[in-house]
């Protein structure tokens, strides 16, 4: 359950127009902050890197005063990444954790301030493996290059013509800059909602602050921050990647001018780190390997997911199960929004709607047959003398305080408070709560809503005497406490104004006060962004610590590191063709965040969905990493069966979803491990295409596979965008697409059809589907093996990562997965198609077999026998088993007189856990 409605009511409409006014002017009028600071000492540190005195120019007293002395310390962390940290030299500043986000802390401040020389510096550079920090000293600016060919990817000094300063660094803002060459594209600064695509646009504004306003306003802060954008530049046909991460948990506003970009940051450090690439996927794995590989995901988790605000009663759950069972509509998860709960309490059962014994039994029921339950729960937790979970977090003191008490709120409870997860004490007693509840309701996993956080008041307040709160009648999220406003404290009101919730609203507007404060006396001032990454730290720690299983948590709150512990939804989106297509973009930003399990509701949030959207849209969220149908508890009932022509649409695209849950989770194993996004954007495969830098409407899964949705109403067709090679339909293999360029070929896309091809060079491995991953699972796998049509020389790779999806770690093991290596190749007419297999006594032991293997793009005819080799042994009578059938391609223009055939191998039973070979030749007619 969310905030459906983006309200700002308690704010006088005249001030609302004057904020929209101030924030369209704020980059008009170019202002100096800041005149710079000089370099006054430099040395090598201990650990091999540098630290640097930096002294200020001349003060000024724009948003207050200047820190007069910084220090300064530059490390290349690794070949490919390197750090620049710059923080007040006399006193400590907040930064993000480290116990959070576990890094190399800098060397200590007492270095810079050294007096001895032994390790001056006189060169003005710093060259590490693949990239060069060089610095000047008065003004002092810096710049990151390549090592390979000098390109300058960061330059921070700021010319006198220049919209910007040097370096500014105050205690409640903090300015950098960078010029970039007019032909970068960059990606990321996250969560919005980008109505112009995945990359960037200049002059849109980018703010990064957490905050619970809905996914259909346009370049505004949403739900997480992600202060990291990967540039990509294309030079003499030639693309290089790189990223740059900001890692600052304060609020920040950056301006993308198109030839350079400003970060406007109202506290923290300035703690720089730089990703060399160069490709897009090398850019990706340099960046999870810092911030955390993406979150193992169990199996189940990639099959759908059904869920609404609005289930009233347990009986409602039940038929809708029953009634995607009928429709013969694939289903694996079914989610309770807060529904379940007695008085939107978190961790209890409405002992009505939902009584434990017959809700136990459902769960016994649906579990049995292989399906999952996930239910939600709000930070906010509710003042009630006789709620033990409250009771038990006042006796462990785990709450965010103001002067002394705990801080007071309104969520859906009515009076909450918020529990601190940046206190140790917190961690524990969220544990023990969960592990409570589990014990009540052997739930599947953990949705954590409401956490950027969300308060329906503003400022201190307290619980009326003369009346209840909330009563019970009209909307929920309307505030009934007794408030006022908190303007007093330069963390209530500093000297900057970001441009909060897209119109400058109070940074405290709708969460909680940022003079409150948590463990050891930290603001909520510095870390309001961290809230919901910190609660999803601590319910993955709680639901591992539980049975030792992998934990599934979706979270609606994301800061840099919150994909290693969790999922994420896109938040309340509109039901409308354009929000359709603006999911494609978020989407694919979350796969750079590192963040690759991630969906928008499917059919929208609200208000109701038209049919054809509907259709459209599952045909699109099918193919989702995480593909889930949500709604609001005011919008019509929207499950899949709801509308018999949605109902054929979603068993066409969620039947292909379900025979390829083997490659999607292969990919995720990919993700768990390099950190490469699960569904990408097409530059990432074909990242010299200059075409494609742009293109938001349409995306692969893994580096093979594209899906090409309609996005617009009363279409039949959809014109999509083929790199160069060979393109195969997944739903009709026989039918290819050869592209010599990027080109625009318009498809046939009648209502029930979604465009899905694989491309050549490609093994992709599939099953027969099924109405739940578990039975998906255990039906022999097709191997697809796609060929460049008509190749007389060839290559294809694919793999194949199984395991039991229940244990925490991901890798491979002995006893508990297996990994396949998968080839092809074809060479004067001889096809080979081959195995290599890690660990694969976990697939013999589950009797998992190749049935058939599907070869694309071969010309000419079978002309001898397959011959079958299983561990190096021929198999004698495979001769007699195996089915060869061949089938004409289809393409879109004849292309020489050729035939071009697809081959099927069938009546194959392969163990997937043995290494195996096939042989046979193909006959070419002059």
């Amino acid at each position: 359950m969310s905030l459906s409605f983006p309200s700002f009511s308690p704010l006088p409409t005249i001030l609302l127009l004057l904020c929209v006014l101030a924030s369209a002017g704020a980059e008009t009028v170019p202002k100096k902050i800041g005149n710079g600071y000089r370099l006054v000492s430099i040395q090598e540190s201990s650990d091999g890197g540098l630290v640097g005195l930096l002294q200020l120019k001349q003060k000024n007293n724009i948003y207050r005063a200047d820190i007069p002395h910084l220090h300064l310390s530059v490390k290349h962390e690794t070949g490919s990444r390197l750090r620049v940290h710059i923080t007040a030299a006399e006193k400590q500043r907040w930064e993000v954790p480290y116990n959070l986000l576990p890094r190399e802390k800098p060397p200590h401040l007492k270095q810079a301030l050294a007096s001895s020389r032994k390790n001056a510096l006189t060169a003005t550079e710093y060259v590490g493996t693949e990239l060069i920090f060089a610095y000047t000293k008065d003004p002092f600016s810096f710049t990151v290059k390549r090592k390979s060919n000098g390109e300058i990817l960061f330059n921070s000094r700021a010319e006198a013509s220049d919209p910007y300063s040097d370096l500014v660094f105050k205690d409640q803002y903090l300015e950098i800059s960078t010029k970039l060459p007019k032909n970068a594209s960059l990606y990321g600064l996250g969560e919005n909602t980008q109505p112009h695509g995945i990359k960037l646009y200049p002059n849109d504004p980018y703010t990064l602050y957490t905050t619970d306003i809905s996914a259909i306003n346009l370049n505004a802060d949403l739900y997480g921050s992600h202060p990291v954008y990967m540039d990509l530049r294309n030079a003499g046909g030639e693309a290089r990647a790189h990223a740059v991460l900001l890692l600052n948990s304060n609020g920040m506003d950056v301006f993308y001018r198109g030839d350079s970009l400003t970060y406007k940051v109202i506290g923290g450090v300035l703690d720089l780190y730089f990703f060399s690439g160069p490709t897009p996927l090398a850019v990706v794995d340099q960046y999870t390997a810092f911030v955390g590989r993406p979150a193992a995901m169990p199996y189940w988790a990639f099959g759908f997911h059904q869920c609404r605000w609005g289930y009233h009663n347990l009986s409602v759950v039940e038929d809708v199960v029953d009634n995607y069972k009928k429709a013969k509509i694939p289903l694996d998860v079914i989610w309770n929004d807060d529904d379940h709960m007695d008085g939107h309490k978190d961790f209890t059962l409405n002992p009505h709607n939902y009584p434990r014994p017959k809700l136990l039994a459902f769960l016994e029921k649906i579990h049995a047959q292989g399906m999952k339950y996930i239910v939600l729960i709000d930070p906010g937790i509710g003042v009630n003398s006789t709620y033990g979970v409250y009771q038990r977090g006042l006796a462990n003191d785990v709450f965010i305080k103001y002067h002394g008490q705990p801080f007071l709120a309104q969520v859906w409870p009515g009076a909450v408070n918020f529990p601190d997860f940046l206190n140790p004490k917190t961690v524990e007693w969220w544990g023990d709560e969960i592990h409570r509840f589990h014990e009540l309701v052997p739930v599947d996993g953990l949705w954590i809503d409401m956490n950027e956080a969300s308060n329906f008041c503003n400022g201190l307040c307290t619980i009326p005497q003369d009346r209840i709160c909330p009563n019970g009648t009209g909307p929920g999220w309307v505030c009934c406490l007794d408030c006022k406003n908190i303007t007093n404290t330069r963390w209530d009101d500093p000297p900057y104004k970001i441009n909060a919730s897209g119109i400058q609203a109070p940074i405290g507007y709708k969460t909680i006060a940022t003079s409150a404060y948590h463990y050891n006396g930290v603001l909520e001032y510095d870390a309001h962004s961290l809230y919901g990454f910190s609660q999803a730290i601590a319910t993955h720690k709680a639901l591992q610590a539980l049975q030792g299983k992998r934990p599934f948590i979706l979270s609606r709150s994301t800061f840099v590191g919150s994909g290693h512990y969790a999922a994420h939804w896109t938040g309340d989106n509109k039901a409308t063709w354009e929000d359709l297509k603006y999911s494609i973009s978020t989407m694919l930003n979350f796969g750079i965040f590192g963040v690759p399990m991630v969906g928008s509701d499917i059919c929208g949030f609200y208000p109701p969905p038209t049919e054809e959207l509907c259709n459209r849209w599952i045909e699109l969220g099918a193919f989702y990493p995480f593909s889930r149908d949500h709604a609001n508890f005011y919008s019509p009932r929207q499950e899949l069966y709801q509308w018999e022509s949605v109902a054929e649409s979603a068993r066409n695209a969620l039947g292909m979803r379900y025979k390829l849950l083997p490659y999607l989770y292969t990919l995720s194993y990919e993700a768990h491990t390099t950190g490469a996004p699960i569904a990408r954007p097409l530059f990432f495969s074909f990242p010299n295409e200059v075409k494609l830098y742009d293109l938001s409407t349409q995306f692969l899964l893994g580096s093979n596979v594209m899906v090409s949705p309609v996005l617009e109403p009363n279409k039949t067709t959809v014109e999509a965008v083929f790199p160069p090679g060979s393109w195969y339909n997944m739903f009709d293999l026989a039918k290819v697409i050869v592209s010599k360029e990027s080109s625009h070929v318009l498809l046939h896309a009648p209502l029930h059809t979604i465009n899905v091809h694989v491309y050549e060079n490609a093994i992709i491995p599939m099953q027969q589907g099924g109405l739940i991953s578990k039975e998906a699972r255990n039906t022999p796998f097709t191997l697809v093996v796609a060929f460049p049509l008509g190749a007389k020389e060839g290559k294809c790779e694919g793999s194949l990562f199984l395991d039991d999806d229940e244990l925490p770690e991901m890798k491979v093991a002995a006893g508990s997965s297996t990994y396949v290596e998968l080839y092809a190749k074809i060479s004067a007419g001889a096809v080979k198609v081959w195995s290599n297999v890690q660990e694969g006594e976990f697939a013999l032991e589950k009797g998992w077999i190749v049935g058939k293997v599907a070869v694309l793009g071969l010309e000419g005819s079978v002309a001898s026998t397959v011959e079958v080799e299983v561990d190096g042994n021929a198999v004698e009578d495979a001769s007699s088993a195996v089915e060869v059938s061949t089938s004409e391609h289809q393409m879109e223009a004849e292309e020489g007189k050729r035939k071009h055939v697809m081959v099927e191998i069938g009546g194959l039973e392969l163990p997937v856990g043995k290494k195996f070979a096939m042989t046979w030749k193909m006959g070419i007619k002059g």
